[in-house]
């Protein structure tokens, strides 16, 4: 490779006393991004670009969009840092074989589940995740939907005859009001967290979080309320779910959970549509008793002729929650972040292991 360090980008000290990331030849490590070419053109701009250069050997195809191509033989070979988006296949066996040289995957997206294997793991590569980037533009979808569902403004504005004004009928879907509402979150995750906190903006507003994992102390340091998720049901006026999308979480908020929801009630789900049973949502939305803004679904995109898209009581949006458009680059920020801090030596910020894959996304 035609990287090795010289004026500008000097060899870095010896790993085996200090800690650096340095190839074995003293070059600088070699990278390689990986993702479909759409990710790429948003995530990677020239000045971008320009810092994955100065942070890392970037031989040509700097891009690919497919591990599998034989001709990338010998960049394969050579490659030491993934860094990876929407789009990169699975990590198996067979493809790692291809990079013997790798030990880190850096990832510009959310969640890593669809990129490692277990031979990842047992071959001791190093991951990390851009999903804390990722958590700021979901947090702020979901705080601008709770202020909606507050006056109830998505469900009225879909209604024709409540639009008009009609006095009689403006009150069908609840009380109109964000004062002192009682704000269910489900998942002190990423997200959780940040809604917890942004809820605060609420005058007189209570936030319970029910989280079985997470530390009581780090949800009343966060503004909320740790109460079991039985107990929280009957109290909220909005329930927003931040859990995670694993087989004990399929379902979570099924028949008997809804029914614990007081008339009137907001299910706003900007996590995974597996965590709630669709067809009890569907029952609960059309009999006008709950109400509902989804971003995401079980299935998505429902069926064209689901009766959630029919129903004024129900917004739903095909996953617009999590980054899109610029927002996309500030994922980029991140997994160059840390290249930074992993060709430095220094502790990776939001490394993802093998025992993390247990209770994340």
């Amino acid at each position: 490779m035609d990287c090795l360090a010289g004026p500008g980008n000097p060899l870095r000290p010896d790993p085996r006393t200090t800690g650096v990331t340095v190839s074995i030849d003293g070059s600088r490590l070699a990278a390689l991004v990986v993702m479909d070419r759409d990710a790429f053109d948003r995530q990677f701009d020239e000045t971008r670009l320009a810092r994955l250069g100065g942070l890392a050997c970037l031989p040509d195809p700097i891009f690919v969009d497919d591990l599998d191509d034989p001709a990338l033989e010998r960049r394969l070979a050579e490659v030491e840092v993934l860094l990876t988006g929407w789009g990169a296949p699975c990590l198996d066996a067979a493809r790692l074989d291809r990079m013997p040289r790798l030990r880190a995957m850096l990832h510009c997206a959310g969640s890593v589940r669809p990129q490692v294997s277990e031979e990842f793991w047992r071959r001791g590569i190093r991951a990390t995740s851009a999903a804390e980037a990722n958590a700021v533009p979901v947090a702020e979808y979901t705080f601008a939907a709770l202020v909606l569902a507050g006056k109830k403004a998505p469900f009225i504005a879909a209604d024709p005859a409540v639009r008009r004004d009609d006095s009689r009928s403006i009150g069908r879907y609840g009380e109109l009001s964000n004062e002192g509402r009682t704000i269910g979150v489900v998942g002190f995750s990423r997200v959780g967290r940040r809604v917890v906190q942004l809820v605060r903006q609420l005058h007189e507003a209570t936030c319970l979080v029910a989280d079985p994992v997470a530390g009581p102390e780090d949800i009343r340091a966060a503004g909320g309320v740790p109460v079991p998720l039985e107990e929280m049901l009957p109290r909220v006026d909005v329930l927003t779910l931040h859990a995670p999308a694993l087989p004990s979480t399929r379902g979570m908020i099924g028949a008997e959970q809804l029914a614990a929801l007081p008339p009137h009630a907001t299910v706003i789900n900007t996590a995974r549509g597996a965590l709630v049973d669709t067809a009890a949502l569907e029952r609960e939305c059309a009999s006008g008793r709950l109400n509902a803004i989804l971003d995401v679904t079980d299935p998505e995109p429902l069926p064209v002729d689901s009766v959630l898209y029919r129903l004024p009581n129900v917004m739903v949006t095909p996953h617009l929650a999590g980054s899109l458009g610029s927002e996309t680059k500030r994922m980029t920020d991140a997994a160059l972040d840390e290249l930074e801090r992993y060709v430095s030596g220094e502790p990776l910020r939001f490394e993802v292991t093998r025992d993390d894959m247990r209770f994340s996304a």
